[in-house]
């Protein structure tokens, strides 16, 4: 009896510990068992994380990356029934703007063919708290298909990127960018800065890797910024095949960021499966630095088998990355997930 009790007083310190922001020195992947399209931002001493659920937006917020399998989650923001995006809610962002906290989505009524970018606004200091207001869609002129919504600021202006497509059907889903005039409102009219040229941006068979042009998919992108370089990451064929992988659009530095032209594609992935480390179909990622600064991450999900498809195998992992001497980034290959990491350096 006296060991079972001291058993359980144990499971319940470390419980405590977990939950009152204690972390390990080190972590493995996967984050949690489960969640696409990851997102995160550090902010005020706290990481707030969110991903893909479908039906819902949630935040997660963690002291420690590394313990987001216990951190306090609240379910901020259920659509109501019978409206245009009250159905799949896809690829939530946090962002603070101007003091306020936005989140950015796509959803649709049920139907795909229907998916827009909408916006949520809450002015509390903590976005675990206070109101999250819907203010409603976000779109160009054109009002067309899109997803994968992110916002950046780059030279003293702020432009939103997505995934779109260029008519009313499905022909081809490529990275759009367009100037905002406000955290809520796009400026003038969208611009196209990439389509799927390559084979590796093409795959869309399961069971027929040899045979690549079946679609043509860019989605997910977002903005990374080093040492005054612009680079935009973006996820390339179809996301239920292991070949989904990261490529990489280089601003020229020079003209207009809207300007098709001053965009160079990377001619490889930059970031793709890993048979021996058994990880498939990495995509989706987004970026964040470590608490103090000084190191940058790469948050993506990833397949632990093949085959696994584009549904709720996909779980949300972590990983550093490094910079070349050309200033491009260098994300290495995706770890396995027996791989011991240190926890981002604080």
């Amino acid at each position: 009896m006296v060991t079972r009790l001291k058993s359980t007083a144990l499971i319940i310190l470390l419980s405590l510990l977990c939950l009152t922001g204690w972390s390990q020195q080190t972590f493995t992947n996967p984050l949690l068992s489960s969640g696409a399209d990851p997102w995160s931002i550090y902010y005020n001493g706290f990481y707030y994380y969110t991903n893909t659920l479908g039906d819902s937006i949630v935040i997660w917020k963690t002291k420690s990356i590394a313990n987001l399998r216990h951190a306090e989650r609240t379910t901020v923001f259920v659509p109501p029934s019978g409206t245009s995006y009250s159905k799949e809610l896809w690829a939530p962002e946090i962002h603070l703007i101007n003091n306020k906290w936005y989140i950015y989505f796509a959803a649709d009524n049920g139907n795909n063919n229907n998916h827009r970018l909408y916006v949520l606004m809450n002015t509390s200091n903590d976005p675990m708290s206070g109101q999250w207001i819907f203010k409603g869609k976000i779109s160009d002129r054109s009002d067309r298909w899109a997803i994968d919504g992110s916002v950046f600021s780059f030279r003293h202006q702020r432009y939103m990127i997505w995934s779109g497509w260029e008519g009313n059907t499905n022909g081809s889903q490529d990275i759009y960018i367009a100037k905002m005039r406000s955290p809520t409102k796009i400026k003038g009219r969208r611009h196209r800065i990439s389509t799927a040229i390559y084979d590796w941006e093409k795959f869309g068979d399961l069971n027929d890797v040899n045979n690549p042009p079946h679609v043509n998919v860019n989605e997910g992108p977002q903005s990374l910024q080093h040492n005054k370089k612009l680079f935009i990451i973006y996820s390339a064929s179809g996301c239920w095949t292991d070949q989904y992988s990261l490529g990489m659009l280089t601003y020229s530095g020079k003209g207009k960021v809207t300007d098709s032209s001053q965009w160079h594609k990377s001619i490889k992935q930059v970031f793709n499966q890993s048979v021996d480390n058994k990880v498939f179909a990495p995509g989706h990622n987004s970026f964040f630095k470590s608490p103090d600064g000084k190191e940058d991450w790469i948050l993506y999900h990833a397949n632990d088998n093949a085959g696994e498809g584009c549904g709720r195998h996909r779980s949300p992992r972590a990983q550093p990355f490094s910079w070349n001497g050309d200033g491009t980034p260098y994300f290495g290959v995706p770890v396995e997930i027996e791989q011991q990491m240190k926890v981002p350096g604080e």
